[in-house]
C-alpha cells in the first residue's frame, strides 16, 4: 500500500473516535523524481514565485531540481550547512514570505523542514519538500523542533502539502545521514511504549491503528538493517517509506506521540546543553539512537520486576533549575502549578504493572535493536556520541521535566 492510499485509508471511521486527516496531498518517491518537481508544484496548484530553502550540501545534492522549475519565478535562501534550526531562520523564512503571493519549496531534510514548516504555518503559504537523505522521520510531521533562546521545544507547525523524494539522490546520501536516520526509526519502539504506558494511566488519547502503522513501519526497516548503507535505489525507496509511515501517523495524531518518547527528550535536553556549550549537536538520529538503547536497558531493568511497590514522586525543584540554568523558566512554566505526575495514581501504577511489563515485553530487547542498529553502521554508545557519562547521565535525569509529556521514565522515581 502506498502513502496516498494509507491516507485514504485512514480517513475513514477509526475506532479510536477520532478523524484522522493530514495536509499532505501528493507524494512522490521514484528514481528521476528530481526532474519532475515544477510539474507536481504546477499539479497542486502552488504559486508561480517560489521560495527554495536548502543548504550548499543539499542543492547540490539535488542536482537538476532547479532545472525542473522552468517558468517558475525562483528566489532563494540558501545556507552554508543548516544543523540547528532556530526561531532566527523561522523569522527570516517568515519575513520574506509575509504579504506575498509566494510558496515555499524546502530542498533537505530536519532543520531546513522544520524552519519552512513553522514559517508556513504562521503565513498559511503552501509548503513542499523535496528530501536529500532518509536522515529522519519528520517529514510529514505537523511538529517543527525549534531552539528558542537555547531552549528546543516542539511548535504546532504545517505539514507539507508535497512530498517529493528521488530514490536515487536517497540512495547516494551519505552513510552517516542514512544510519542516522535507522537511529531515530529505531526510537519509535520506546514512543510507543511510552505512549501505550501513559494512556492507560491517564486515559491520554491513544489510536492503535496509528500506532499499528508506525510499529509496521519500524519493524519493516529493521528487517532492512544490512542494507540500510548500500547505494541502493529500491531499499533507499523502502526506507523512505517506513520513515514517512511513522511522520503520517504524527500527521494523523497532530503530536509527536507515535514516534518519540524519552529517548527524543533525552536527545533533545543534550543539543540545549551542547548549544549553551557552543558545540555543534550531532546528527539528531545519532543521539537519538543512543538513547534508544540507554531507555531499552532501562525499561527492560524495570520490566524484570514481576510486582512493584509505589510512593509519590519527590523532586528537588531547585537541582532541576540549577542543572537548566537560563532554561529554568520554561521548566517552571511546564511543571508548575501542575505537572503530568498529577494525573497518575500511585496505586493505579501498582495495580496496572503487569500490562506494563507486558507492553514492554512487547517489542524488541535491548540487544535486538543493538545488533540491528550495528549492521545499520549507527552510533552504538554515549561515546560515540562524543558525550562523557556524567553528563549523559545528569540529561537521562533531568530531561523528564523537559516536556509536558507521560513517560516511563517520569514514572522512574514513583517504582520501588
Amino acid at each position: 500500500m502506498n502513502i496516498l492510499q494509507i491516507i485514504e485509508e485512514f480517513k475513514k471511521d477509526c475506532p479510536c473516535g477520532k478523524t484522522h486527516e493530514t495536509a499532505v496531498c501528493d507524494v512522490l518517491i521514484e528514481s528521476g523524481a528530481v526532474n519532475r518537481v515544477g510539474g507536481i508544484l504546477r499539479r497542486n496548484k502552488f504559486c508561480n514565485s517560489i521560495l527554495l530553502v536548502a543548504d550548499k550540501n543539499t542543492i547540490k545534492a539535488a542536482d537538476g531540481i532547479i532545472e525542473s522549475l522552468v517558468g517558475f519565478e525562483i528566489e532563494y535562501k540558501i545556507y552554508e550547512n543548516l544543523r540547528v534550526a532556530t526561531m532566527k531562520e523561522v523569522n527570516e523564512i517568515e519575513a520574506f514570505i509575509g504579504n506575498r503571493n509566494v510558496s515555499v519549496l524546502s530542498v533537505g531534510t530536519g532543520s531546513l523542514n522544520d524552519i519552512c514548516r513553522l514559517a508556513c504555518a504562521r503565513q498559511n503559504k503552501k509548503f513542499c519538500i523535496f528530501a536529500t537523505a532518509p536522515s529522519m522521520d519528520g517529514f510529514a510531521s505537523y511538529g517543527a523542533p525549534i531552539v528558542n533562546c537555547g531552549f528546543k521545544s516542539t511548535y504546532p507547525a504545517k505539514s507539507p502539502d508535497v512530498i517529493i523524494a528521488d530514490t536515487k539522490i536517497l540512495a547516494a546520501a551519505p552513510k552517516e545521514l542514512k544510519s542516522a536516520g535507522f537511529g531515530d526509526m529505531i526510537a519509535k519502539y520506546i514512543g510507543l511504549v511510552d505512549w501505550q504506558i501513559s494512556a492507560l494511566l491517564t486515559n491520554e488519547y491513544y489510536c492503535q491503528r496509528i500506532a499499528n502503522l508506525t510499529r509496521e513501519a519500524v519493524d519493516e526497516l529493521m528487517s532492512m538493517a544490512d542494507k540500510v548503507c548500500l547505494n541502493d535505489e529500491y531499499t533507499a525507496g523502502k526506507i523512505f517509506e517506513a520513515l514517512l509511515k511513522t511522520g503520517i501517523g504524527m500527521s494523523f495524531a497532530k503530536n509527536s506521540r507515535p514516534a518519540s518518547g524519552s529517548e527524543h527528550i533525552i536527545a533533545h535536553l543534550i543539543e540545549c546543553v551542547d548549544l549553551r556549550e557552543d558545540i555543534i549537536p550531532n546528527f539528531h538520529g545519532d543521539d537519538v539512537g543512543v538513547c534508544t538503547l540507554e531507555m531499552l536497558k532501562l525499561y527492560n531493568r524495570l520490566a524484570e520486576k514481576d510486582t512493584i511497590d509505589t510512593q509519590n514522586e519527590t523532586v528537588n525543584w531547585d537541582d532541576v533549575y540549577s542543572f537548566y540554568g537560563e532554561m529554568a523558566d520554561d521548566i517552571r512554566k511546564l511543571n508548575i502549578p501542575q505537572n503530568v505526575i498529577d494525573d497518575v495514581d500511585k496505586d493505579v501504577l501498582k495495580n496496572k504493572w503487569k500490562e506494563i511489563r507486558k507492553i514492554i515485553f512487547s517489542i524488541p530487547t535491548y540487544k535486538e535493536c543493538e545488533t540491528a542498529m550495528k549492521k545499520a553502521g549507527c552510533k552504538i554508545t554515549v561515546a560515540d556520541i562524543g558525550k562523557n557519562q556524567e553528563l549523559f547521565d545528569d540529561c537521562v535525569k533531568y530531561s523528564p521535566y523537559m516536556r509536558k509529556r507521560l513517560t516511563l521514565l517520569r514514572l522512574r522515581d514513583m517504582i520501588k
